[in-house]
Formats: structure tokens, C-alpha cells, sequence
């Protein structure tokens, strides 16, 4: 395997750049020529037939785009904002680019644990292939390869083809960019081609952790088998439910899936399973792996039969061999196409420090880089979906082309967005970390992170969405004070290039003005959001008690749904994967994000607010239960931890009143049988002189009227002695008072606890009248 590999023509989609003029009369001329249909190069990638919806969306639900209210704002702004470089005052000063300085140069040493006696060995496999011709693939497939424009494979093509074609189990890895997607799929059509067609069956079954890189793989292999007889079919959520029941049930050769819908058609769809199944693919196989999605694939590899072909494909291919042992693989082969380069030569990697005292005016370092150094296709990533449609505004209101790509929008929407960033329409893309896997949008030229990433995975894959298939790209990360180990991290594994960029004082200050001026229209066009939010909900609620009153019959008639996670349980496992992050980061000592304190705030801000509409009862009942909560910590605190269980819970009252009465009875034993005198017994039954609270007076008064009537009792009998009352009693008086609290706590009144030995005597007073 060489060193270095040279992309001839890409193996992805390419727009063609057009920023001179000379480039757009060359384009021209090569368009003006006569060529025929089958050479003229096909896009892999196609959204649009998912974002034509968007309008329809809007209409149906009575509301307007976000671009609708910032133009409708903009129009009413008396002055607009001058926002671009030409903008800029000559004076000013520019940003300057600096070689980055490390603070200080701990160097830890990893040490990876020994898994190749998992692998089966690969020595003999070619990394290099001239052409498709060579990797003996059939005269369709060659074809669509040239239709795409894909004439020489990849290394990790060259690689997985001959290997996958002969049913191996593989774990592939790459760096980003490198046509991981064309390295199985085609050997997955491949073998299609050759199928019983006689029996249609589900032969492939394809995963992915998002929807957009469902969609994306989807597209590409609809590409690649469009001389085929292939069906592909794509089962993702927020599209139609139906829909793809009616695909499932046709019985497509290849199913491009996430985990959680499959599972749901899997159990609640008539004629939907994997019988036949002959190829699981994990696309992004370590985040599919990891907690949040573990259970889901651990779940549909039990359905899946054992014997099948297994190949997962990741940049970032975990180590830990115990999770792929899981996933009942056979000897598979590893394969790392070009491990040499971790990252590609034609990226250029920049920080910007953000200052404790500067985070404030992050937003306008961050619209000061996108107005005089990159201004257009830019990929910002931010840590939280509001954070992302807060800077969509800002940069709408500044006059910016931006769209935005995150979790609180509805699927045609995300879509649309990655449609209208594809064709050039929009200059920026504001997106979460669904975005930063698997995403191939060809011509990105800068990748800025916003928020920084969870650990330094995150930034591989984030930064990987440009610099792809040989191209040059930039990645700016910004770095606060509390993400010092991320940065170290970044300097260990660029080196000596590492850039250090500078923002000039002068356009910071100018534009956290102008943010500050924005910040009326932010809240209004929130305030809009949230009343039109409103309102849906609203027609929803009435749209279902009307089905519900028309279609009562046949919506009783239909099986209920069963699900593999509850609501519930899906969120335990978030929380789950989240403890398990920080715990992690926190033991190996790799980088804890500055973004997860902001998001605590948030959370406990919006639980004030959520609390503040409730009625004066349920907030009552809430701050009753949160200070039961904190009684317990404080108990388990405060007791050692090398006691046993029982000693941590303590002990009920209706035990200790149990227990105490059978203590009285044995003194009232020993007192008739003369092994205690009586002075020690009239000692015990005088008051403490020290001052007691008003329960402690109640239970002393409980021991001695209790050991008093026994005495009584014992003396006026004249057969045998009656025993003990059962705990029955006690639990009686107990229950009684519980319910009796409850009711008065559920009307908003306190209840002291001393009314539990009025129970009791109450009781005590009933028996002895009857």
C-alpha cells in the first residue's frame, strides 16, 4: 500500500466550483457541447423529492417559515444592518493567523489493548485498484459507476470489494471522505444480482444512527442498482408510517433503516420480518455500538439469523472487541485503509480561544468570522437545539443566508434544509451533532465549531464533513477556558499545524452591539413561535377527540401497539449513556464539555418556569416530595458506608412501636418473676428531666399507659395468661393515620404526627368500651 493516495476523479458527488469567471465560461462551453445521456455526470444524492412537502407542511398546519418571519421583521426595520466586508471600515484591523503555542506538554501514552487475535489476519489484501474493471464486478454496476463518475476505487473499496463478494465478515475503517458507502454497497449488489428472484425476500438489511444518513444511503444505492432489477426501500421516522409498510410488505431486496423504526415495523406490522435475512451492514458502526442505540442492535441481531454476512464501516472504528463478539461476527477481517493518515493532508485546523470573560460575545466572534473570512459553505456546529435556531435568526436578521438542521424540526424540513445547503442556495448550515457523521454534502469548505465537541471521536467526525476526497477545507474549533483538554487533545494529534486564529477587537465589538440591538426582534419572533406552537397543539387535541368521536370503532378495533422501549425507558437509557460519558471523561481524564453546565442551567431554569404555572396543590405536593428526596440523601450521607441495608433505611414505626410494646411485656415478666426490683422499674416510668419535644412526650406516655394496663391486666386475671397482640393493631392505627394524612394533604392541610397515637389510643379506647 503506497504512502499517500491521490483522488483522481472523486469517488463522491462534486459541485463544480464557480467563484471566477473564467471557471464559469469553461463551464459553459463543456455544458454547450453534444454528449450523450450516458456520460454526463449524476448526482449520488438526492433530497428534493422529500423537501417539496415543506410548503404543503406549512399550510396544512397554519403556520409560516422562520425566513417568512425574519423577511417580515426586516421589512419593518426602519435602518438595515450593514453586515458584509465591504461593509467594513478600511482602518480596521484584520484577523490575524498564528502558529498555536501549547500551554504545556504532558504527553500521556495510550495503551490500547491487544485485539488482533479477534481479527482474522489480512495479509495479501490490496489497497489499490486501477479500475472497477479489475474488482470483477458486473457490466450494470460498471456502468452506474461510470454514470456517477467513479472510475478509479478507493483504497478501502479495493480493499472491501473482492473480500466482501466472498461473504466475509468485515470491519472497515477510513478516513472521512474516503467512499465507505460504495465500498459495500457494491458488493452488496453485487451479490443481489445473483438472488432467486422466483422468492422476493428482505436479503439486506443496511443501519444508521440518523435519518439524514439513511436518506443519504439510500439515495446513492438507488444510484448504483439504476440498471438493475434492485428495489431499495427506506424505513426511517417522521416519514409516512403506511408508506413504508406498504414497501416492507413488498418485500424489497434492501432495507436502509434506523434501529428504532425497524424494531417498531418489525413488531407491529403484519408480514414484516428477517427470515431471509443474508447481509447486516452498521454503517457508523461505533456510534451505533455505543449505549444509546445498544440495545436497539442487540435486539435486532437476535432477529436476524446467524447466518449472515456482517460488515461494519466507521472512521472511528472502536477497539473494544467484547461489543463486536455481541454481534455473533466470524473471524472478520480488519481492515484500515491508508491508518497512516489519521487526518487528510488537505485540511487546515484553526482554534480560536474563547476567554472566561469573553464568552459572552462568542456570537459575534462567530458572525465576524462568517461576514470577513468564510463566507460561504460553512457548516457550524452547536451543542443544543435552541442554541442553533437562536444563531439561524441572528444570522437571518444580519442578512446572512443560513438554514438551520437539528432535532426540533419535522423530517421534510431537515431535509429541505440539507437540499437547499446541497445546491448553494443558503451559504451556511446551523446544525447539531446530526449532522457530523456520515453526511457527505461535497463542496464544504469550512467547518466551524460553535460548541465544542464531547471528546475528540466527535471532532474527527465533525471536522471530517470537509477536506473530503482530497479537497482542502478549514476547521475552526472554538475553545473556552473549560475545554482545555479537548484543545490539548487537538494539538497532540494535528502537531506543529495547528493554527491559532485571532479575532480583531474592533469588528467583536461592533457586531455584539448590533446583536444587542437584535435581541427585541430574537424575542419576538420566539414569542410568534410559540403562540403559532400553541395553536397546532390546540387543532391537534381537537383534530383527535373528532377521529375519536367519528372513528371510535375502528380505532378501538386496531391491535394495540407494543413497544421495545417505553417512553420512559428510552429515557433511563439517555440518562444512562450520559453518566456513562461523563463518567468516563471524567475518570480517563478526556474532555468534559464547557456546553453541559449551560445546559444544566437551562434545565433547572425551565423546571422553575414549568413550576411557576402550576396550581398552589401540585406545587406543594412537588416541594413535599423533593424535601422527602433530600431527607433520604441526607440520611444515607450521613450514615457509614459499611453498614448493611437495613441500618441505611431505618427502621418503620409501626416496627418500633412493636417492638417497643413487647419490650414492656418483658419487663412486666421479669418484674413478676423478681429478676428486676421494683425501684429500677420506678425509675425507668419517671419523666427524663431534660426537655423533651412533643413526640417524645407522646411515645413515653405511650410505654407507661401501655405497661400499666398490662400490670392491671396480669393481676385481675385468673387463668392463663392472654398473649401478645399481633402487629395487626399497630399496622391498623398506622394505615388508618396514613390515609387520614393523605386526604388532608391532598386538600392542602398539615397533618402533625402525634395523630398517630391519638389513633392509637382511640383504638385502645374502642376495645376497652367493648
Amino acid at each position: 500500500m503506497t504512502a499517500t493516495f491521490v483522488f483522481e476523479p472523486p469517488s463522491d458527488e462534486e459541485i463544480e466550483d464557480s467563484q471566477t469567471e473564467d471557471e464559469e465560461q469553461e463551464h459553459d462551453e463543456e455544458d454547450a457541447e453534444e454528449k450523450p445521456p450516458n456520460q454526463h455526470k449524476q448526482s449520488p444524492w438526492d433530497f428534493a423529492a422529500y423537501s417539496e412537502s415543506v410548503a404543503e407542511e406549512h399550510a396544512r398546519r397554519s403556520t409560516t417559515s422562520i425566513d417568512y418571519k425574519i423577511s417580515k421583521l426586516l421589512q419593518q426595520r426602519p435602518t438595515p444592518v450593514t453586515t458584509t466586508a465591504d461593509s467594513d471600515d478600511s482602518d480596521s484591523e484584520p484577523d490575524r493567523q498564528e502558529d498555536y503555542r501549547p500551554e504545556d506538554e504532558n504527553d500521556e501514552a495510550t495503551n490500547v489493548g491487544d485485539s488482533k487475535s479477534f481479527f482474522a489476519p489480512s495479509e495479501g489484501t490490496s489497497f489499490n485498484a486501477n479500475s472497477f474493471m479489475e474488482l470483477n464486478l458486473s457490466r450494470p454496476l460498471l456502468r452506474a459507476c461510470e454514470v456517477l463518475g467513479y472510475t478509479k476505487p478507493t483504497p478501502i473499496q479495493a480493499a472491501c470489494l473482492p473480500l466482501a463478494l466472498t461473504g466475509r465478515d468485515i470491519c472497515g475503517s477510513a478516513i472521512t471522505g474516503s467512499g465507505k458507502t460504495a465500498a459495500f454497497a457494491l458488493p452488496t449488489l453485487e451479490r443481489l444480482l445473483f438472488r432467486p428472484k422466483r422468492i422476493p425476500a428482505i436479503r439486506v438489511l443496511i443501519l444508521t444512527p440518523t435519518r439524514e444518513l439513511a436518506v443519504q444511503v439510500h439515495s446513492m444505492i438507488e444510484k448504483l442498482a439504476q440498471f438493475t432489477d434492485i428495489r431499495c426501500c427506506l424505513v426511517v421516522g417522521g416519514l409516512s408510517t403506511k408508506v413504508q409498510v406498504t414497501a416492507l410488505r413488498s418485500m424489497p431486496d434492501i432495507v436502509v433503516a434506523t434501529p428504532g423504526r425497524m424494531i417498531d415495523h418489525l413488531r407491529n406490522s403484519m408480514s414484516v420480518d428477517l427470515d431471509d435475512l443474508a447481509v447486516l451492514i452498521l454503517d457508523e458502526a461505533d456510534r451505533l455500538l455505543e449505549l444509546g442505540f445498544s440495545a436497539e442492535i442487540h435486539e435486532l441481531v437476535r432477529l436476524c439469523p446467524k447466518r449472515r454476512q456482517t460488515m461494519l464501516f466507521s472512521a472511528t472504528m472502536t477497539e473494544q472487541v467484547d461489543e463486536l463478539i455481541t454481534l455473533s461476527l466470524t473471524r472478520p477481517l480488519r481492515l484500515s485503509a491508508d491508518p497512516s493518515a489519521k487526518r487528510p493532508s488537505t485540511l487546515t485546523e484553526e482554534v480560536v480561544r474563547v476567554r472566561r470573560m469573553r464568552e459572552v460575545n462568542q456570537e459575534a466572534v462567530l458572525l465576524s468570522l462568517c461576514t470577513k473570512t468564510f463566507t460561504s459553505k460553512v457548516i457550524i456546529f452547536s451543542g443544543t437545539k435552541q442554541a442553533a435556531h437562536r444563531l439561524k435568526i441572528l444570522f437571518g436578521l444580519a442578512g446572512l443566508k443560513a438554514t438551520e438542521l437539528h432535532g426540533n424540526l419535522t423530517q421534510a424540513q431537515r431535509l429541505d434544509s440539507l437540499e437547499l445547503f446541497r445546491k448553494q442556495q443558503v451559504d451556511f448550515l446551523i446544525a447539531t451533532d446530526v449532522a457530523a457523521r456520515g453526511l457527505d454534502i461535497i463542496g464544504v469548505k469550512t467547518v466551524i465549531n460553535y460548541s465544542c465537541p464531547r471528546d475528540l471521536t466527535s471532532y474527527v467526525h465533525r471536522v471530517g464533513r470537509t477536506a473530503r476526497a482530497g479537497r482542502e477545507g478549514y476547521a475552526v474549533t472554538f475553545v473556552p477556558d473549560n475545554d482545555r483538554s479537548l484543545l490539548k487533545a487537538i494539538a497532540k494529534r494535528v502537531g506543529s499545524k495547528l493554527k491559532s486564529r485571532i479575532v480583531a477587537e474592533q469588528s467583536i465589538t461592533k457586531w455584539s452591539q448590533i446583536i444587542d440591538e437584535m435581541e427585541d426582534q430574537v424575542a419576538a419572533i420566539l414569542r410568534e413561535e410559540r403562540e403559532e406552537m400553541a395553536l397546532r397543539k390546540a387543532e391537534m387535541e381537537a383534530t383527535k377527540a373528532e377521529n375519536m368521536i367519528a372513528h371510535r370503532e375502528e380505532i378501538y378495533s386496531r391491535p394495540k401497539k407494543t413497544w421495545f422501549l417505553t417512553e420512559t425507558e428510552k429515557k433511563l437509557a439517555a440518562k444512562a449513556a450520559k453518566s456513562s460519558t461523563e463518567k468516563g471523561k471524567g475518570s480517563g481524564g478526556d474532555v468534559i464539555s464547557g456546553q453541559q453546565a449551560e445546559d444544566l442551567k437551562m434545565k433547572e431554569k425551565r423546571r422553575r418556569e414549568r413550576e411557576k404555572n402550576l396550581p398552589r396543590k401540585k406545587r406543594r405536593k412537588l416541594e413535599a416530595a423533593r424535601e422527602m428526596l433530600e431527607d433520604d440523601n441526607e440520611v444515607d450521607k450521613s450514615q457509614g458506608s459499611g453498614k448493611d441495608k437495613k441500618e441505611k433505611t431505618g427502621i418503620s414505626l409501626v416496627d418500633m412501636a412493636y417492638r417497643r410494646a413487647k419490650a414492656v411485656k418483658a419487663k412486666n415478666k421479669a418484674l413478676d418473676a423478681g429478676k428486676i426490683s421494683k425501684v429500677i422499674s420506678n425509675k425507668l416510668k419517671r419523666p427524663s428531666q431534660k426537655t423533651q419535644s412533643r413526640a417524645e412526650e407522646m411515645r413515653d406516655l405511650f410505654q407507661t399507659d401501655m405497661s400499666e394496663r398490662k400490670q392491671k391486666r396480669s393481676s385481675g386475671s385468673t387463668g392463663k395468661k392472654k398473649s401478645f397482640k399481633s402487629k395487626s393493631r399497630y399496622e391498623l392505627a398506622y394505615t388508618c393515620f396514613l390515609l387520614l394524612r393523605l386526604l388532608f394533604v391532598f386538600q392542602g392541610i398539615i397533618v402533625p404526627f402525634e395523630w398517630f397515637f391519638f389513633f392509637f389510643y382511640l383504638n385502645k379506647y374502642i376495645e376497652g368500651t367493648t
